[in-house]
């Protein structure tokens, strides 16, 4: 197989191939990763704040067993908002911007914190909730700034 030549752009391309871009770090592909799941992290979110809304018999205690004792439609409302952030931050992400790094972080955290809460009531969303964010504050605050590069180098 022939060698891929360089063009003046920086791209790679293999003799009768489209041009790929060349990425400045093999990071970006976390980041990626990072700005997706937050996608889906909110509509996990959304997911859990709809059932609380409407459907709170469908957890497993009651609101007084909970962590924070509020009812199932004030915490339908707390994920929907949360969701809203998390999933504008996942598309900032996605579009380079730092402030959606940031926010994303932020979001992360508060996202653990309200899951923590949550735990009692749904379990199994929440742990795998948890271990979303987890991965997507460590690929944020680790690898956060090559997507920026790849942005920049367009």
């Amino acid at each position: 197989m022939p060698e891929p030549d360089e063009t003046a752009s920086g791209t790679h391309r293999r003799p009768g191939e489209v041009e790929v871009p060349e990425w400045p770090s093999r990071w970006v592909g976390w980041i990626l990763f990072a700005g997706v799941m937050m996608i889906v992290l909110g509509m996990i979110h959304a997911f859990q704040g709809f059932v609380a809304i409407f459907d709170d018999t469908y957890f497993l205690v009651r609101p007084s067993r909970l962590t924070i004792h509020l009812s199932y439609d004030k915490w339908g409302w707390i994920h929907l908002g949360v969701a809203v952030f998390v999933l504008l931050s996942g598309i900032a992400l996605l579009n380079g911007r730092l402030w959606g790094r940031v926010v994303g972080v932020i979001v992360a955290v508060a996202s653990i914190l309200l899951n923590m809460a949550f735990l009692s009531a749904y379990p199994i969303w929440s742990t795998i909730t948890i271990a979303i964010d987890v991965l997507i504050i460590w690929a944020l605050t680790v690898h956060g700034d090559e997507l920026r590069q790849m942005l920049k180098s367009k």
